[in-house]
């Protein structure tokens, strides 16, 4: 079972059933007891920074997300819910993140904002999120805010769009993804495929 965090902000049902697409059960839920027993979770994300994470913390899902993560429970970000995993974000008046993973979000360095469309995103690495798609793949992007990880070696994945910005990032059981897998087609179906697949091995 994985579990998708409710904490009131993105796309939530979209998740849900492109989970379902690629035969992978799952539930929305703001329980604690309930992401505690997740073999995964799955962290979305639309909108601004400052208030998810006030609605984040209010509801007290930030210390089981990071409980669960320290854990080694599989954890996925999608697009804000990458930047959540981070220390800081300047959007706005700026705010904490879960410091999940190290480093802040910055403003992308582009002349057109937001961010709407396909890009293609070069994978730096090998990752098992990554598994079957070869060297790269075009996804589905919205955003105006990028991660700046503060160890390189968390990137997986990289895409272009007035500069060179990180759109994977991994460190251990902690993933995440600038684009929506969910809205990406059979790419983004396939990453989400994959996820479900080390759920089911973090439980094996």
């Amino acid at each position: 079972m994985i579990a998708i965090a409710d904490y009131g902000m993105g796309n939530r049902r979209s998740v849900e059933k492109a989970l379902a697409h690629v035969g992978a059960e799952s539930h929305i839920t703001a329980g604690h007891d309930a992401l505690r027993a997740a073999e995964a979770i799955i962290l979305p994300g639309v909108g601004a920074f400052p208030e998810a994470m006030r609605h984040v913390e209010r509801s007290g899902l930030g210390d089981v997300l990071r409980e669960r993560a320290q854990a080694g429970v599989p954890l996925l970000g999608i697009c804000l819910g990458m930047q959540l995993l981070f220390e800081s974000s300047g959007e706005h008046e700026g705010a904490p993140g879960l410091g999940i993973l190290a480093g802040t979000v910055t403003r992308l360095d582009s002349p057109r904002l937001p961010h709407i469309g396909w890009n293609y995103v070069t994978f730096e690495r090998e990752s098992a999120l990554t598994e079957g798609l070869d060297g790269g793949a075009a996804f589905y992007h919205v955003h105006g805010f990028a991660c700046r990880p503060a160890d390189p070696r968390d990137v997986v994945g990289t895409s272009e769009y007035g500069e060179r910005f990180v759109s994977v990032v991994e460190r251990g059981n902690v993933m995440a993804t600038q684009f929506h897998p969910e809205k990406s087609s059979r790419d983004g179906l396939r990453m989400l495929r994959n996820f479900a697949r080390l759920a089911a091995v973090a439980v094996a």
